[in-house]
């Protein structure tokens, strides 16, 4: 799918959407309405989760919901609750597994950050710097926006008034329109709504584009339009969030001052292959959410359990039935009560006394509350769920584990987390490595940093499962004592973060430190030895 745009000659940039034009665009709907789905689940909003799923169905009669609409009204969600009749004496409860599977993903790549560095020097203190600006948090903030989206996109920026440096912004995917070739990102549209009331909405759009020869293009317009209609451009300094701009573009709206190779956006996808989106042109290049895998009905019915639960709970609560007489009256003769008072009127048609065996007028009533039950088909329905996002159980603290053990036994007990972080990893890397690139040229080009080498950057992440310092100090122990292995080898294994300027310095340390261990070295010659005899 591509962005609607003017007419342009053969071989020029393509300009930003055209006048009036349908927006977001029709065939891009089913891949936005997907997203503003997991994005509910995410965020745990459980009226937006009905408005999903119920709004749609509440205009059908019933024998007539079918496909799309019959699914969704299935749904714990999706059941029709207009009438005062229906609804629930309590608000639901939503359990957040899906902030669960979003976030353990985030952090499985940047809790334990990855090692950036180069073997120039400059450049690396450059790239410090980055990491001290907060490089790590915006990355870790959008892998999780990337979890629920099934990617993201990491922008280079700059703001001289606000840093002396580049850095590197998020862009969710469901504020973005990419166009991809061969897989590779060569175009996106963002925008942005920055006003909205009753006279219209007011949207800042921001396009990255290749132009032939493969110069990244970027291009700024402030479009005044409605809900689905993309409207008419208008100044940028009519908005105070565009004004900064107007004095960076040219009369076409694109910013001159950085034309450099390759775009100043890079996508991470967050895992592949994409299924849902499969036909759909352009969307079948984007990576899959990991609220994408079947588990909506699975959340769907754990949070319908936990309703359940709750209902149990609330039944069961001790009550005392009692004949008429006995209950206090309002000012007005009225017969009153709320739904936690412990003691209720009996049932209106109800004939015959309450009074039992021992001649009282009252009656106890206690439902039993189905603890097993629940708690069983809850903890079911929850290794479900996080087997369909491919992670281990023992990741989300899922079951019993020994505080100490060795980095094998946790490679064992979290195989398919450390396989699904491998793969994600795979696809971070390269594009990390890209926007990093990218930054650095940036720096040099904008900010005249002239001593950098973009190309030198090199990213590491650690082993998920590594051994503590005491079990790694009782291998090296073992294998020195075996004569099987070198002080250098022994330093690396316990310090595998270091570099080789770290290493050859401890080495040398270790040997100034250590005694002698060559006889020939003890004394200066045989001659002292005949002496003492």
């Amino acid at each position: 799918m591509a962005t609607p745009r003017h007419h342009t000659p053969p071989g020029e940039i393509m300009p930003l959407p055209a006048t009036n034009t349908e927006w977001p665009p029709r065939d891009w709907r089913p891949v936005l309405d997907d997203m503003n789905r997991w994005e509910a689940w995410w965020k745990g909003d459980t009226d937006s989760l009905h408005a999903i799923y119920a709004d749609q169905t509440n205009t059908r009669k019933p024998a007539r919901r079918t496909g799309i609409a019959g699914f969704a009204s299935r749904f714990f969600w999706g059941r029709n609750n207009n009438d005062q009749a229906r609804r629930p004496s309590r608000p639901d409860v939503h359990v957040p597994v899906a902030t669960d599977l979003c976030t353990t993903s985030a952090d499985l790549l940047y809790a334990d950050p990855p090692t950036i560095t180069s073997d120039h020097q400059a450049t690396e203190d450059r790239l410090g710097q980055y990491v001290n600006d907060g490089l790590l948090e915006r990355l870790l903030e959008g892998a999780e926006l990337g979890a629920v989206f099934g990617g993201r996109f990491q922008r280079v920026s700059w703001d001289t008034a606000i840093s002396d440096r580049p850095f590197i912004s998020t862009v969710a995917a469901d504020v973005a329109l990419p166009e991809f070739r061969w897989g590779h990102l060569t175009a996106v549209t963002f925008w942005t709504i920055i006003h909205s009331d009753y006279t219209g909405i007011l949207r800042h759009v921001e396009r990255h584009e290749l132009d032939t020869q493969g110069n990244g293009h970027v291009y700024h317009a402030l479009y005044q339009g409605t809900t689905t209609n993309i409207g008419h451009p208008i100044p940028l300094q009519d908005h105070p969030a565009t004004e900064p701009l107007a004095a960076m573009v040219n009369t076409d709206g694109e910013i001159v001052d950085v034309i450099s190779p390759g775009l100043l956006v890079t996508y991470f996808p967050n895992v592949t292959p994409q299924r849902r989106w499969r036909h759909i042109p352009q969307a079948a290049s984007l990576g899959r959410s990991d609220l994408d895998s079947g588990v909506e009905p699975l959340m769907d019915a754990l949070d319908e359990v936990y309703n359940s639960w709750m209902r149990d709970i609330r039944l069961g609560k001790a009550r005392v039935f009692a004949d008429e007489n006995i209950l206090e009256t309002d000012a007005n003769g009225e017969r009153v009560f709320d739904l936690d008072q412990e003691i209720y009127a009996p049932l209106s048609g109800i004939t015959g006394s309450l009074a039992g065996a021992n001649g009282l007028p009252i009656h106890p009533s206690q439902f039993a509350i189905r603890v097993h039950e629940h708690a069983e088909t809850a903890a079911d329905l929850m290794r479900r769920i996080i087997r369909a996002a491919r992670y281990s159980a023992s990741t989300f603290g899922d079951d019993v584990t020994d505080a100490d053990i060795t980095a094998t036994e946790v490679r064992a007990r979290q195989a398919t987390t450390i396989t699904t972080r491998n793969r994600k990893i795979r696809l971070e890397k390269p594009a990390l490595q890209a926007t990093l690139r990218k930054l650095l040229d940036v720096d040099r080009t904008v900010f005249g940093t002239a001593s950098l080498e973009p190309d030198t950057v090199s990213v590491d992440w650690p082993d998920l499962a590594r051994d503590s310092s005491a079990q790694l100090a009782q291998t090296v122990s073992t294998l020195k004592n075996a004569e099987l292995l070198s002080t250098k080898i022994a330093v690396q294994m316990i310090h595998p973060d270091w570099s080789q300027e770290d290493v050859d310095a401890e080495v040398a340390r270790i040997s100034e430190d250590s005694p002698i261990t060559s006889p020939d070295d003890w004394h200066d010659s045989g001659h002292d030895i005949d002496e003492r005899r």
